[in-house]
């Protein structure tokens, strides 16, 4: 799939284990199954509800075109015929930071930062799977919830 960076199934292994700090908000902590990455994400509960034990499908992409046409940066105010379709909740947002282990490794391990408009993310790895990263990139995430 063209502009796919990440995608995996996360379990929620942990829900705000500092406290609540916002009535709307919480932080979950994932694991995801395929490729044993650690998630640390900002949620907005009240649109879009997830609990302990969840699991997730989530889809990390630079366009919302599933031929991975680029956007050209506005809204059009409807997403239908688009990746969002298939999923129940999106955030767009840009990677503000990439850091980690020596790039040369091949076990290095990394961890991408990306703001959705104050919502934070952590996505750490193995840095093959997060080889198509930049910083300053924009990205969507979107998400949808799997029985089990």
């Amino acid at each position: 799939m063209s502009g796919v960076l990440f995608e995996d199934i996360f379990d929620v292994k942990d829900v705000d284990p500092d406290g609540k700090h916002f009535d709307r908000v919480s932080r979950l902590f994932c694991e995801s199954e395929s490729f044993k990455m650690d998630l640390i994400l900002d949620v907005n509960t009240q649109v879009y509800p997830v609990a302990l034990r969840d699991k997730f499908r989530l889809l990390l992409a630079t366009t919302l075109q599933e031929d991975g046409t680029p956007d050209d940066g506005s809204f059009t105010g409807s997403l239908e015929g688009t990746r969002a379709d298939t999923f129940e909740y999106v955030m767009y947002g840009r990677i503000y930071r990439i850091e980690g282990d020596d790039l040369s490794d091949s076990n290095a391990i990394l961890s991408a930062y990306i703001s959705y408009g104050g919502l934070l993310m952590r996505l750490k790895g193995a840095a093959n799977n997060l080889h198509g990263m930049e910083m300053g990139q924009t990205v969507y995430l979107l998400m949808k919830k799997l029985a089990f």
